[in-house]
């Protein structure tokens, strides 16, 4: 086979000349070997540089939905709660959550790529993205640990000697076991009298619900699950199925039914406890029920009892019940032994209540600063009304001054109003009766000043009586659960529904109030009331409840 090879130089000139010949093509290739490793070098710099654009513009506008959210929650806790920023709250918080998946999965790319890089590779992490997270709690600690143990060496990787016991580096992660079906098998033996031969059977034990085949914790999942958590028997049917475990919607609906009539005892014992307030809330919220052919409209009311604010030592509580209609006649009959404050919207319902004669007293009403300040909220949102824009100012003022003083007894915040309050509110009616001189009646900035004018000794009522709050929130709060649920289970099936919901919300809602789990609250009730001595029940409400498992805890 032939080598085919340029000849070498006959002599030193011609060395000399080859070299000199072959230098400049050699320094040619070097120079574009360095420019390609120059081009990839700046290439990756480019994406680099594109990476953080991206990141620093993508944190930046992270940082303007959290402080967007920041806002809103601001102005929640500072006006009180409404439909049009409860709604645009939820807004935001989907939109800082999609946000806030996204930088994470950005992090995790991120991390990806640097661990899969050379080590003399750039580095993917980015300073813009390094968001502020929130700080790591420690896991709960009265969650039970189990504990698995790798094993460790049995020799030393160096040497092959013997290692000895230093100690433990332990890390903890926090996980959800999926729930677990049993059938609990109640055996009852007999037995036969050797001598004559009479039978004896222990006697059947008490079942949470008569000829109940559900345990009480099943049953309080069920009713907290539709009426705490929203979940409508079809879902909870569906989620069941999927378990294992075929439960008829009818089924459930049969067991709800009963855990009502069951824990009724307890719902009237918790009306008793509110109607006895010195203050009360009230509110209402429309439900559609199911009618022959059609859906109608009906009402779920809500009373509730909150002493907190003006430090009441007696716990608070929240009843519900339910009307066909709106007619004044409920609340006139719910409330007709009623003689205290009333903390409520301007509905003509309550008005008799409130008229002098009546034989069990007359209720005082106390007018909601947060309902009048909507409509002025409202026009200087949207038409940027220079009247609405001061009166929100002004009445923002004075639920400043409310968020210094709750918690504290009457006496010390009717003195504190007394001295802060009372000069803007009395400026205020007098800037009120002047700008409605200017306006047209049938403007609907002087149809919000008319609203408080005609009702003013209402709305000036909390100065003089520090049990009296500016507004109504309490009511609004309990109510507003409903409003969620009502999207979900669409009706209540008929009237007879409708009661059966409002003595359920009673339960639950009043768990709430006083910082009980209200599954685990209702699943022990279930368990002790059918050898519960009638005379001890209030042993089993929220609170009496609560303070039993506390001293029990710390004994």
């Amino acid at each position: 086979m032939a080598n085919h090879t340029d000849p070498l130089p006959s002599s030193l000139a011609d060395a000399h000349a080859m070299i000199r010949a072959e230098r400049p093509a050699r320094l040619a290739a070097e120079a574009r070997a360095g420019d390609l490793e120059i081009a990839r070098a700046a290439l990756e710099v480019a994406r680099l540089e594109v990476t953080q654009a991206h990141a620093a513009r993508y944190a930046l506008e992270l940082e303007i939905e959290r402080l967007k959210l920041q806002i809103a929650k601001l102005r929640r806790q500072h006006f009180g709660t409404s439909s049009e920023r409860s709604a645009r709250l939820e807004q935001l918080m989907l939109a800082l959550e999609d946000l806030e998946e996204s930088a994470a999965h950005m992090d995790a790319e991120a991390e990806a790529k640097d661990a899969a890089a050379a080590p003399e590779a750039p580095r993917w992490t980015v300073e813009e993205l390094k968001r502020a997270k929130p700080a790591r709690r420690p896991l709960p600690g009265h969650l039970p640990r189990r504990r698995v143990v790798i094993p460790g060496p049995t020799s030393c990787a160096c040497c092959g000697g013997g290692l000895r016991k230093l100690g433990e580096v332990v890390s903890e992660t926090l996980e959800r076991i999926p729930a677990r079906w049993v059938v609990v098998e109640t055996v009852r033996e007999k037995f036969s009298c050797a001598a004559c031969e009479t039978i004896t059977e222990t006697p059947a034990p008490f079942h949470a619900i008569p000829r109940g085949r559900a345990g009480p914790h099943l049953l309080a999942e069920i009713t907290v699950g539709k009426f705490g958590l929203h979940l409508p028997l079809t879902r909870q049917s569906a989620v069941f199925a999927q378990e294992g475990v075929d439960l008829d919607v009818s089924t459930l609906c049969d067991w709800i039914g009963a855990v009502a009539v069951a824990t009724q005892p307890l719902s009237a014992l918790i009306t008793e406890h509110v109607l006895k307030a010195e203050r009360l809330h009230a509110d209402d919220t429309p439900v559609p029920v199911l009618a022959k052919g059609k859906t109608r409209t009906g009402r779920l009311w809500t009373v509730v009892r909150d002493d907190r604010p003006f430090s009441g030592s007696d716990p608070p509580a929240a009843v519900y019940f339910y009307s066909a209609d709106r007619k004044g006649e409920h609340p006139q009959s719910f409330l007709k032994s009623y003689s205290g404050i009333l903390q409520a919207d301007a509905y003509s319902g309550f008005g008799q209540l409130y008229e002098p004669g009546r034989a069990t007293g007359t209720a005082t009403e106390a007018a909601c600063w947060a309902h009048a300040r909507r409509p002025f909220f409202e026009l200087a949102e949207l038409k940027k009304a220079p009247i609405a824009i001061e009166a929100v100012k002004r009445m923002d003022a004075l639920f400043a001054i409310e968020r210094a003083i709750i918690g504290r007894p009457p006496d010390e915040r009717r003195a504190s109003r007394a001295v802060q309050s009372k000069p803007l509110v009395e400026d205020l009616e007098t800037w009120l009766r002047a700008q409605r001189g200017r306006l047209s009646p049938k403007s609907e900035t002087a149809k919000a000043i008319n609203y408080m004018l005609r009702r003013w000794s209402s709305f000036a009522l909390f100065l003089d009586d520090g049990r009296v709050c500016l507004s109504n929130n309490a009511a609004e709060r309990a109510i507003r659960g409903i409003a969620v649920g009502r999207r979900n289970w669409t009706f209540a099936g008929s009237d007879v529904g409708g009661h059966r919901a409002a003595a359920l919300y009673t339960l639950i809602e009043t768990c709430k109030l006083n910082d009980v789990d209200p599954r685990a609250w209702l699943a022990d009730v279930l368990t002790r009331l059918p050898e519960h001595p009638a005379k001890r029940l209030a042993e089993l409400l929220p609170w009496n409840w609560k303070a039993l498992r506390d001293e029990q805890a710390a004994a």
